[in-house]
């Protein structure tokens, strides 16, 4: 296309430096926003996760039989469910770019939906910045647009707010966007609600049970199982066990002795 494909300092605009974060995008697939999309130059195949392909509400007869498996980092070895091929819009209106991609859906845990692959990164014409957290497409019409995560899908920067004044102990957190008046506003409003707040155990006296209550769902008619003992680090083992004295001094849990069933502590 003979156009210059570059990043510059001014691309990092809103990007936290140092850092090692992986590049990760939205696109439009099968008319959905999809997010949590992970940009991957170095594998070569895309990636469709079933409880993605799920939530998109996809016929499973679409899938197509595909039989070779995935190797992963450590050797293990994936079977796919099968190969899709889906409509994939990249960009917005008119800088968009729209084609057919083959998927393979793959059930396995992760924290991506999709992952992008070297191959459609070629076919895209598309140079990747991880440093920018960005990428460039090339396209027909002559012009060049970043495509990167939505601004309401990053994180907000947070500032933490005094509510009782003198009392370090009773503060919040509020985003650092806000406008001068909105986060005056803000401010009032929290200290005007003071008695929302939960600032120890002792501050919350409990929920009846008809509003909420937890349950173990499990069959009374099978045998319990008990669990092999956990050891923890002293660390996290002292942390455990401050945990469990505030809630044993406000009354929150009981002691009891189970003879045939115990559980590590969570």
């Amino acid at each position: 296309m003979n156009q210059d494909m570059s990043f510059n300092e001014e691309n990092t605009k809103g990007v936290k430096q140092p850092h090692n974060d992986p590049l990760v995008i939205t696109l439009t697939i099968e008319g959905f926003n999809t997010k949590r999309i992970l940009v991957d130059n170095g594998s070569s195949a895309d990636i469709l996760y079933l409880p993605a392909f799920q939530q998109l509400k996809l016929d499973p007869r679409r899938l197509r039989p595909f039989d070779s498996p995935l190797v992963s980092f450590s050797g293990n070895r994936v079977y796919p469910k099968g190969i899709v091929t889906l409509m994939v819009t990249v960009g917005t209106y008119p800088k968009q770019l729209t084609r057919q991609l083959d998927f393979l859906v793959v059930d396995c845990p992760l924290s991506y939906n999709v992952i992008i692959e070297r191959p459609t990164l070629n076919k895209w014409k598309s140079a990747t910045s991880t440093y920018c957290l960005k990428a460039v497409l090339a396209a027909k019409e002559n012009y060049t647009w970043m495509m990167e995560e939505k601004e309401e899908d990053k994180v907000e920067a947070l500032e933490e707010v005094e509510l009782v004044e003198g009392k370090t102990t009773k503060t919040t957190r509020i985003g650092t966007t806000l406008s001068p008046e909105m986060r005056s506003r803000l401010i009032q409003f929290l200290k005007e609600n003071l008695d929302v707040f939960a600032w120890s155990h002792e501050d919350m006296p409990g929920i009846l049970p008809n509003v909420i209550e937890h349950k173990l769902n499990v069959n009374p008619e099978k045998k319990p199982i008990q669990q092999k003992r956990r050891a923890f680090a002293p660390k996290r083992n002292q942390a455990i066990t401050d945990e469990v004295n505030k809630l044993l001094a406000v009354g929150f849990i009981r002691e009891v002795n189970y003879p045939e069933w115990l559980e590590n502590d969570v």
